[in-house]
């Protein structure tokens, strides 16, 4: 065998790119499983571009979604992520993607898997594997099939397209104990330079928060001015490591996967320039993020991320609700990132300590090509 056809799409969800595939078309064995998906995408790729596969070099452009039946009574299908390393042989499925999320629902539908009605706000009940939570996706539906044209502008994505709600039921403690795994909303994380402060929030996939000032930046850097910073990115890593075992993910720095938990660079609005040029008052928005992605700056956020710190700005006390300007409890909250602007909702309630019932986002996708995509031979393969 020289090479192997695996049917697939690929799909533009949200802000991201990824494989989508049935899971009756995967190898069991998740060794063979993790081959198939690095042949695909082209990893490991020292030159950082994954010439030879369907990656495009970042984190958000090198994933894989896997849909099959569903597991549990309260979903209609199966969603597993896979993020897989750029410039490592490494498949890490300790992570859900949010933005991929978007496009599970068009594609259980338009591949069969769920047989929905017409409509403006047809459900898909999704399973997230990853987490063991359950998102809820609505979108219009048309002849028994996803609609893509629509008038939704997403910052981040050229053009528009038809808008997709995202409802993320009671999601916190996806990989840790809870929504605040140390059982603070503060803490001091510290590394050979000293201690910074920040919050070690759960909430649909668990992101460490730091303040920008504290890391003497400004909060409106774009992701090519904070890789170049090769101290930086180091310490950011190192701290993101010593968090996640903080927040019980792993015994040893060491032991933390690449996937997760994420650090994300949060400040107070203030002005900055987009990826597209477009300029931002403060006015815009209510608080700022650069997030970081399997080593990379995202060019946006991670719609998981973006979920977490609506969340984390709820949480009295937390140093992203110290940042954030204040909004009604119901209000959206307005996001600012690398590309533009974001809204993401968070419902959260202090009672016998902080709980989020629930977290919702707006997103957009399209599929992009369906066929079959080739992968090198891999252990247990057929011909």
């Amino acid at each position: 065998m020289s090479q192997i056809f695996v049917p697939a799409a690929f799909y533009r969800g949200g802000t991201s790119k990824g494989l989508f595939l049935h899971a009756r078309d995967c190898p069991a064995d998740p060794a063979a499983r993790d081959a198939m998906l690095l042949s695909a995408l082209g990893s490991p790729d020292p030159y950082g571009r994954q010439l030879d596969g369907m990656g495009g070099g970042t984190s958000s452009l090198s994933k894989a979604a896997i849909i099959g039946p569903p597991g549990r009574p309260d979903a209609d299908v199966d969603y597993t992520f896979a993020q897989v390393a750029v410039a490592q042989p490494v498949v890490d499925w300790g992570a859900n993607c949010g933005n991929l999320a978007s496009a599970v629902g068009p594609f259980a539908v338009d591949e069969g898997l769920v047989r929905v009605a017409d409509g403006d706000a047809a459900l898909v009940r999704i399973h997230q594997v990853n987490t063991g939570k359950i998102i809820h996706a609505r979108f219009p539906v048309r002849g028994g099939r996803a609609v893509v044209e629509g008038d939704f502008a997403l910052d981040g994505v050229a053009g528009t397209g038809a808008r997709i709600g995202l409802e993320f039921l009671s999601p916190a403690g996806t990989f840790t104990a809870g929504l605040l795994p140390s059982g603070r909303v503060q803490d001091r994380v510290a590394d050979a330079e000293g201690a910074v402060a920040a919050s070690l929030v759960d909430a649909t996939n668990p992101v460490v928060f730091v303040a920008a000032a504290d890391l003497g930046l400004h909060g409106g850097e774009g992701p090519d001015t904070l890789e170049a910073d090769a101290a930086l990115m180091a310490r950011l890593d190192r701290l993101r490591r010593t968090a996640g075992v903080m927040m019980g993910m792993a015994a040893t720095p060491a032991g933390i996967g690449l996937a997760n938990p994420k650090i994300a660079i949060v400040a107070a609005p203030a002005r900055f320039r987009a990826l597209d040029g477009r300029e931002f008052g403060a006015e815009t928005h209510d608080i700022a993020v650069r997030m970081v992605s399997m080593e990379r700056v995202h060019r946006a956020v991670t719609l998981t991320g973006a979920m977490c710190l609506a969340a984390a700005c709820r949480i009295g006390g937390s140093l992203p609700h110290g940042l954030c300007r204040a909004t009604g409890p119901d209000a959206p909250l307005r996001i600012a990132h690398a590309s533009g602007v974001i809204e993401a909702g968070a419902r959260v309630v202090e009672g016998d300590g902080w709980q989020v019932t629930g977290t919702t986002v707006y997103r957009t996708a399209r599929r992009l090509m369906q066929g079959a995509v080739a992968v090198r031979p891999f252990a247990g393969a057929r011909e």
